[in-house]
């Protein structure tokens, strides 16, 4: 009895899908770093602060010295939105006008990562990502 042949169709369809999940997580990262730079120019913050503060988020991966279950910790930690958009809340809610710049260059870095296709970490390795 003859096998029957393999049909590539649910692998396309699901390269798809991967596609658009990825193309909207990095619309996504563009719709926050464009958002949180309009926001930042708003503040009337130092340019010079925001170029001196931008890459900070990216110390996170000293983690990695620890190895990459604590590396992705860390980096994971600091890449996501729930602590800039805490320190952001928290600044407006104690009007703590200092400390929203600062929020607003964390967040802006997250998003331009993500627009850039750099995701959150897994612990098997630092390219392992869930944009990847």
């Amino acid at each position: 009895m003859a096998s029957e042949p393999i049909v590539a169709a649910p692998l396309v369809k699901s390269q798809t899908r991967r596609f658009s999940v990825l193309m909207l997580l990095r619309l996504e990262g563009l719709v926050a770093a464009v958002g949180t730079a309009a926001l930042y120019a708003h503040t009337g913050a130092s340019w010079w602060l925001f170029a001196a503060l931008w890459l900070l988020p990216d110390l996170s991966m000293l983690g990695y010295l620890a190895g990459p279950c604590w590396g992705a910790r860390c980096y994971n930690a600091i890449h996501t939105y729930v602590l800039p958009g805490t320190l952001g809340f928290s600044a407006l809610l104690l009007h703590a006008h200092g400390l929203l710049p600062i929020a607003l260059i964390w967040a802006n870095h997250i998003g331009v990562d993500r627009l850039l296709g750099y995701g959150l970490k897994y612990s098997s390795g630092f390219k392992n990502t869930h944009l990847s």
